[in-house]
């Protein structure tokens, strides 16, 4: 196997976010996580309906994670695969905490994206948003790197691989990614913690739970692995935390918004999938 070429054919640009408590409030339309996010005042705010840790199913708002001003980002965006202005917001159920491996779990994430930015204003949170799940302000800084994905999310994808191998051949060809902690990024590869996601986001948006060992049969299992592979990573979003602050998910967990190749390509944000991993 020759790594070397393997990575110059599978290398992407990764975006890392890096974040710090924003000293007064962000003016309307710069990139963040938390406080109240900067719409348009129709938006209609996202609700879910599942079941919490206390087993009480009821419709909920979900939470304001992140905006990202596209334009503030379009420097880093080697690879061209984000629009280059507009708004880009990712909202997440924290109370329910879905971990996106049931298809019941559609809508505990939601992504929407505004073409144009103009217009916008702070945006008052539902009053049935429990504060417990709405997250401080903190202001966002960006850089681009080279990507590389783990070895557990190609090994059925790229024949020959040799994983005990694999991470070292990583390294030197200068992938640094095992040295980052609490990683938040668009774009790029998962940091994964409990193995490949592209599979399993194939199956459960086919209506498939994978709360345990699916039943389907090897020519299935053939044709979604296929299908998997148009998946792709589109935002990370890992431990957020400050001296006043932690959000976690799950055990020092991540969550993932995956979206399919050809949706971002059409500015399609409505078929996002997401998936909590943790330790």
């Amino acid at each position: 196997m020759d790594y070397q070429k393997l990575f110059e054919e599978i290398k992407k640009t990764a975006i890392l976010t890096d974040y710090s408590a924003a000293e007064s409030e962000l003016p309307v339309g710069r990139s963040k996580f938390g406080g109240k996010p900067h719409l348009p005042k129709d938006f209609e705010w996202f609700y879910y309906e599942g079941e919490d840790f206390d087993n009480v199913v009821k419709r909920r708002p979900l939470s304001f994670l992140a905006q990202i001003n596209l334009q503030e980002i379009a420097d880093y965006d080697k690879d061209n695969r984000l629009p280059h202005k507009g708004m880009l917001y990712f909202f997440y159920d924290l109370c329910t905490m879905r971990w996106g491996f049931d298809p019941k779990d559609k809508g505990c994430a939601r992504v929407l994206y505004i073409d144009n930015p103009d217009n916008l204003q702070s945006i008052d949170f539902p009053e049935e948003l429990d504060v417990d799940y709405i997250l401080p302000e903190f202001a966002l800084s960006f850089k681009s790197c080279m990507d590389l994905p783990d070895y557990e999310e190609i090994a059925e994808r790229v024949e020959d691989l040799e994983w005990d191998s694999y991470d070292e051949e990583r390294v030197l060809y200068g992938y640094d990614g095992m040295e980052r902690e609490d990683v938040s990024k668009l774009l790029g590869y998962a940091d994964l913690i409990q193995g490949d996601m592209l599979f399993e986001c194939e199956e459960v948006s086919n209506g498939i739970y994978c709360g345990g060992i699916p039943e389907i049969t090897e020519e299935q299992r053939e044709k979604m692995l296929s299908a998997s592979k148009e998946w792709e990573l589109l935002f990370q979003m890992s431990t957020v935390s400050d001296e006043n602050y932690e959000l976690m998910f799950g055990d020092c967990g991540s969550i993932y918004f995956y979206i399919k190749k050809q949706d971002l390509q059409e500015k399609n944000f409505e078929n996002v999938w997401l998936i909590l991993q943790c330790f």
